[in-house]
């Protein structure tokens, strides 16, 4: 597991918002940039426009543990800072899931997926023809 550091302060959330580039989601807005550290830190923000403090706040647990399911195929040297939109729909996990590993492969800083799926299809297929074999004829 790689490690990740949290964005706490001010003037470097600032930093990304200014220096880096974004992308805007349906429910969330990614800003990306370089740091040339070997760790990724990351900031999550949730404005009081999006409710109360209980729906700001689940929304903020949903990002980061998705975050943390990917977290070993993102790329390191990053800050990223995930901004949540005003919504009236509150996103479940998997809608965050989906936009979260878009938004990060939208910057290709994430290791594309289609390889995994593509390994994981071959080894179903090997598994496939291993078990066809009839051990009775040898």
């Amino acid at each position: 597991m790689k490690k990740t550091v949290s964005i706490k302060s001010n003037r470097e959330f600032v930093r990304v918002y200014k220096k880096g580039k974004f992308f805007a989601g349906k429910y969330i807005v990614l800003y990306v940039l370089q740091n040339g550290l070997k760790i990724n830190r990351i900031g999550i923000t949730a404005s009081k426009k999006i409710g109360k403090s209980v729906k700001r706040n689940r929304i903020k647990r949903l990002i980061r543990e998705n975050y943390r399911f990917i977290e070993d195929k993102v790329k390191v040297g990053y800050d990223l800072v995930f901004v949540v939109r005003n919504s009236n729909l509150m996103p479940d996990f998997y809608k965050i899931k989906k936009e979260v590993s878009y938004l990060l492969r939208k910057f290709n800083i994430i290791s594309e997926e289609k390889n995994d799926s593509i390994l994981c299809n071959n080894l179903k297929d090997i598994n496939r023809s291993s078990s066809n074999i009839d051990l009775g004829e040898l």
